[in-house]
């Protein structure tokens, strides 16, 4: 009997899948009158959570949705229009790494932009991406010290 052996799974894509799945709630609640957790307990009809971080993805949601005036605050000075006139995907997705670059100082900011830039092209309005990418280059230069200078 072969026994195959499986190549070990590596921890961010548990991670990158939270962060995506993260993104489409914050669309929804941000679209309809659902609460985040009605958001949360309807997620497993709907997604893969075995496949994800599912911690990591209540702490984002979670942590956007508590902390939102906050991290609106800190993308407005970034935008060339108000922050309602956004796309509500781009909108989500800024949210989400905009959290991540202020609560979640163990995630290397290059990860939190390189995975908001992919998230952006993969749900976003074309050329969408490159607005998330600047408005969270400047966002990474001002609260996070290892991105001084780069």
């Amino acid at each position: 009997m072969t026994v195959r052996k499986t190549a070990p799974r590596k921890p961010g894509k548990k991670r990158q899948k939270a962060r995506r799945a993260a993104v489409q709630a914050l669309y929804q609640w941000d679209l309809t009158s659902q609460t985040p957790a009605q958001i949360e307990k309807a997620m497993p009809a709907d997604s893969n959570l075995y496949a994800l971080d599912v911690d990591y993805f209540r702490s984002l949601i979670r942590g956007v949705t508590s902390n939102l005036q906050d991290i609106d605050t800190m993308l407005e000075p970034g935008l060339d229009r108000p922050l309602e006139d956004l796309d509500p995907v781009e909108r989500s997705v800024l949210r989400v790494a905009a959290f991540e670059l202020s609560h979640h100082h163990d995630v290397p900011w290059r990860v939190i932009l390189d995975e908001a830039v992919a998230a952006a092209k993969l749900f976003g309005a074309d050329n969408g991406y490159k607005m998330v990418n600047t408005v969270l280059d400047k966002i990474a230069a001002e609260r996070r010290e290892e991105n001084a200078g780069s």
